[in-house]
């Protein structure tokens, strides 16, 4: 227990140095927010396939209850119940183009977390850094409950519960709670809680903020306490299902898996579920009286319960869809909420995409036609 003391009070004192500005102190965000106990309940997994490169390095770490795939490395560094999924890094010989630049990659790239305290995260893709292109670095962060990392290398920085960063580099950063950011590079930057930013050069800069009283209702965080609201109450109510789940590592696949199709074993499948070919289901993912056409995903951290999903529907890591019927090739994005009900059902038409970060929690029934672009809070008609 001291030593793991020691070495989160070092994780803790090397992000402070990096966010000296904007002065932001991480400690009463994490001390405390997971009982040093818990770290010893629960093993790591490091996944096997013939597709991936086996390389898988720690030192000084915990790795409690976290899922590793593909080349990683982990240095002096706390996780807890993260996922690290490295099956779309750059390999040996690879030519990345930026711009009008191509530049080959010497060496297979790695997932390289160093100085870093991750709990519940998802770490995916490549780094998209041109200056780094063999490793994708998170260093010096903080991370917590269900903070998606995908494609971006970041050192020094914190991200608050729900938050995501997409496609960008980060430097000595703060990311609040539920705050979605790809501007493809960031430095010094205090982005509020909340916030939905998307920029690409001088094309466009899109910018949104939910309002306070509607983020408090669904995730509020207060140093010391555990993230609140209704996402931490959805999750909880399907935790014990995942307890199971892990409790028993080799397993029969609950539902009949075609050809193509890639089942997890460590999600939860129930009730009158069903997949079709080409269907992934990533760890972690949570299926219940759900339909998957051909060619749908889960990722991780993702919750499908009464619904129907045509093909080709992507739902990005931590999207979660409750009572809603997707016609074909709509996009789910990043820890979006969809939540119909049984008298208030949700239909999106297809080629439709759900911004990263939107809620819809519906009051009444609501059909979104086919080709629409669909984000912040809706409720009903009106606000659509």
């Amino acid at each position: 227990m001291k030593q793991l003391e020691k070495l989160i009070d070092r994780i803790i004192n090397r992000v402070n140095i990096n966010l000296r500005e904007p002065a932001f102190d991480v400690r009463p965000y994490i001390q405390n927010i997971i009982p040093l106990h818990q770290f010893g309940k629960f093993y790591a997994f490091y996944g096997l396939t013939s597709h991936h490169p086996l390389y898988f390095r720690f030192n000084h770490s915990s790795l409690a209850g976290s899922y590793f795939l593909g080349k990683c490395i982990v240095d002096y560094s706390v996780l807890y119940k993260s996922d690290i999924r490295g099956d779309e890094l750059k390999s040996q010989g690879d030519t990345h183009r930026y711009r009008d630049l191509e530049i080959p990659l010497h060496d297979d790239e790695v997932i390289h977390i160093k100085d870093s305290f991750l709990i519940k995260t998802l770490v995916h893709n490549f780094s998209h850094d041109p200056e780094n292109l063999e490793e994708l670095l998170i260093q010096n962060t903080v991370a917590l409950n269900y903070a998606n990392i995908h494609g971006s290398t970041v050192e020094g920085c914190y991200l608050g519960p729900f938050s995501s960063v997409d496609l960008t580099t980060l430097h000595d950063c703060v990311i609040g709670t539920f705050a979605y950011v790809q501007v493809g590079e960031l430095s010094h930057q205090f982005v509020e809680a909340g916030k939905v930013w998307i920029k690409n050069g001088d094309l466009f800069d899109f910018q949104y903020t939910l309002p306070e009283v509607v983020l408090k209702k669904y995730v509020e965080f207060q140093p010391g306490q555990v993230p609140q609201g209704i996402f931490m109450d959805f999750i909880e109510r399907c935790k014990p299902e995942f307890q199971r789940v892990f409790d028993n590592v080799h397993v029969k696949p609950p539902v009949p898996v075609p050809k193509g199709a890639a089942l997890n074993p460590f999600a939860v499948v129930k009730g009158q579920t069903s997949i079709r070919r080409n269907v992934l289901v990533a760890q972690r993912a949570y299926l219940e009286n759900a339909y998957l056409g051909r060619g749908a995903n889960a990722q991780e951290n993702c919750y499908i319960l009464n619904s129907h999903l045509e093909e080709n529907d992507v739902t990005a890591h931590g999207g979660k869809i409750i009572h809603a019927v997707l016609g074909s090739k709509v996009f789910v994005g990043f820890n979006a909420f969809l939540h119909g009900r049984k008298e208030n059902p949700l239909k999106i038409g297809g080629g439709c995409i759900v911004m990263p970060h939107t809620i819809i929690d519906l009051e009444e029934p609501l059909e979104i036609p086919a080709g629409h672009l669909i984000w912040r809070y809706l409720k009903n008609r009106h606000d659509l």
